[in-house]
């Protein structure tokens, strides 16, 4: 008998051992997936069943099987292996455990064995699987190998490191399949197999629109965020320097686990007194700047409708920009002008912020803490930089200040909460806390823009049917006055916004406004949150509730209705859409555009990388 011809029962249970004990199996579940209903640990380094991806690369998942009616064993990849009724699988024998003691020392012969300086260092995968096949030595490492591996440091945001890459392929799965982005391929063969750019382009150059969702899966430190962290405390440190701080609305519930407490859990109030101790001299709230947003891109799709031209596409995600430039310049017309809320906080933060505090404008650094490394690119952008200054110096991700608080040794469970003090920047209404989730934006804009068409407050503060977590949603609103009834869509995740732009661009879509966010959830789970290990956004829906929370829980919750909003543009902007407030808060686009075709040798490398043999 063939030992992998798979016999299945007629019916769908499958009766089985792990490690001698009894357990029930099913038809459609690989070995590994059974072995973990059953709380039985096989490690693991390229499968993430969160994504669908199995590709067997890594080897570490061996496991020793017999199968029914045959007297001999054999070591499978537990990931790619079906089960089967009547097999016997071991976990733990000496064979195993030597096998697997082997591959991980391979995986190693051309890996950086600095650890210390990864930015993954103790929150790494494949260190943890090291440990637990006991890893003692590494004989087969090769430091020319590890040298001629090629970094990639083009990008102000993101970092390819291909000595820390294990060639799990994770990335290019959530690039191609997650995203449909599709920037990530695989190159060469055998022990030069790697991970590179379409066309051998660089980070910088490449179609890769720096969501980081392949940062939030990869295991080790091969891929990564600009780290800008002492950059950050240079400025903090600086004596002759105003440090201005702020932190997005995703950031205050998708933080607090790093420190022991739920996830979801508000911790605004520790990061303003973690902040303060840490130097910064003024604390914003970028929800301020979702709120003035607001009142710009509110006003702007009011006059687009007005004049007929539809639909308008949202602009506060830079991933989601960069990706209409690189993939889709011909809509750049129907993206809104105005600014990102943190770009709109920079600005005014060297301007506004100044002329009411009687600081000099130079002394001015702005930083933002923000769950979203393409925010670090967003700064970079020619557009944002007036004279050779920025208007936002540096950006953190929600990473980067977490381990900025560690080494500072700063405790941030333990740390009484502060309040915002600031009396020009820093209020927020219950409109700009849910911009850190899908949906979020366009549930803000509907509350003000019903209000300056019909002069009253929406009834319903709650928008439930622009609320849920498909890939995209559309509804309708009634606004009335001339307006009438406005069509509307959201996307989140840029596959289904692929979709939605395909139909734009044929003339099969009926939408007024757009809402977009490049990341699955939207800010909650950008690609600079905090990662989890052998999960991938695991905490969406619990930090999405706690923003909803927090906007019900406040006393304004529609944009139009904040005070300092209303004193800036009564002091100093004039009214939204001004002259002044165009030139502050508002941008343009450019036609970075990169081909995307597959050669030959590309697909045929894509059909072997996926295919799976059982």
């Amino acid at each position: 008998m063939d030992p992998f011809e798979i016999t299945q029962p007629e019916s769908d249970a499958l009766t089985a051992t792990i490690n001698g004990t009894a357990v029930d199996g099913r038809a459609d579940e690989t070995i590994l997936d059974c072995a973990r209903r059953h709380g039985v640990y096989i490690p693991t380094l390229c499968e993430l069943s969160d994504i669908d991806h199995a590709p067997g690369t890594c080897r570490v998942c061996l496991v020793e099987i017999r199968t029914k009616g045959s007297d001999k064993t054999h070591l499978v990849a537990s990931c790619t292996t079906p089960m089967q009724d009547g097999i016997e699988i071991r976990t733990r024998t000496p064979e195993l455990r030597e096998m697997q003691r082997l591959q991980v020392e391979l995986l190693l012969a051309d890996h950086d064995q600095d650890c210390a300086t990864c930015i993954r260092h103790g929150k790494c995968d494949l260190q943890d699987v090291a440990q637990f096949v006991g890893l003692r030595q590494n004989r087969f490492y090769d430091p020319a190998r590890v040298e001629a591996r090629p970094v990639d440091n083009s990008s102000p945001a993101l970092i390819r490191n291909m000595k820390r890459c294990i060639r799990c392929q994770r990335c290019i799965a959530i690039c191609r399949d997650g995203q449909g982005v599709d920037a990530l391929i695989q190159i060469g063969s055998g022990l030069d197999t790697a991970v590179g750019l379409r066309h051998g382009l660089t980070q910088k150059n490449s179609a890769c629109v720096t969501c980081g969702q392949c940062v939030l899966v990869c295991p080790t430190g091969a891929l990564g965020e600009r780290d800008e962290t002492d950059r950050a405390l240079e400025m903090m440190y600086d004596p002759e320097l105003v440090t201005v701080v702020q932190f997005a609305p995703a950031v205050r519930v998708g933080f607090g686990e790093e420190f022991g407490l739920p996830p979801g859990t508000n911790v605004e109030g520790q990061i303003i007194t973690a902040l303060k101790m840490l130097g910064a001299g003024i604390v914003l709230d970028t929800n301020w700047g979702a709120d003035l947003v607001i009142m710009e891109e509110g006003t702007e799709l009011l006059h687009r409708l007005a004049e007929k031209q539809r639909p308008t596409f949202s602009s506060c995600c830079p991933a989601w920009i960069n990706f209409v430039e690189r993939h889709y310049p011909d809509i750049m017309p129907m993206l809104s002008t105005t600014k990102s809320p943190q770009q709109c906080v920079g600005t005014l933060a060297k301007t506004y912020l100044p002329e009411k505090m009687g600081i000099d404008p130079a002394r001015i650094r702005v930083i933002s803490i923000m769950p979203c490394i393409a925010k670090k690119d967003e700064i970079a952008r020619r557009q944002l930089i007036h004279d050779g200054v920025p208007e936002v110096d540096v950006v953190l991700s929600t990473r980067e200040f977490a381990r900025l608080l560690q080494r500072e040794r700063i405790d941030l469970k333990s740390l009484p909460p502060s309040t915002f003090d600031n009396p020009y920047m820093s209020e927020y209404s219950g409109a700009g806390a849910i911009f850190g989730t899908t949906g979020g934006v366009m549930e803000a804009a509907i509350r003000t823009m019903y209000f300056v068409v019909n002069g009253r407050e929406l009834e319903q503060a709650e928008i439930e049917q622009l609320r849920g977590f498909d890939g995209m949603r559309a509804a309708q609103v009634h606004l009335g006055g001339d307006i009438g009834t406005v069509k509307v869509a959201m996307c989140h995740g840029l596959k289904p916004t692929r979709q939605v732009v395909e139909a734009v661009r044929a003339g099969t879509a009926d939408y007024d406004f757009i809402e977009v966010m490049a990341c699955p959830g939207g800010c909650v789970d950008g690609g600079g949150t905090l990662r989890s290990k052998k999960a991938y956004l695991p905490h969406a829906l619990k930090r999405r509730a706690t923003l909803f929370g927090i906007d019900r829980d406040r006393p304004v919750r529609q944009s139009h209705r904040n005070e300092q909003v209303q004193a800036l543009y009564r002091d100093y902007l004039g009214a939204p859409n001004s002259e002044k407030a165009h030139h502050l808060l508002h941008t343009w686009y450019t036609d970075r555009k990169i081909e995307m075709t597959q050669t030959v040798r590309e697909v045929w490398a894509d059909i072997k990388m996926i295919g799976k043999v059982y």
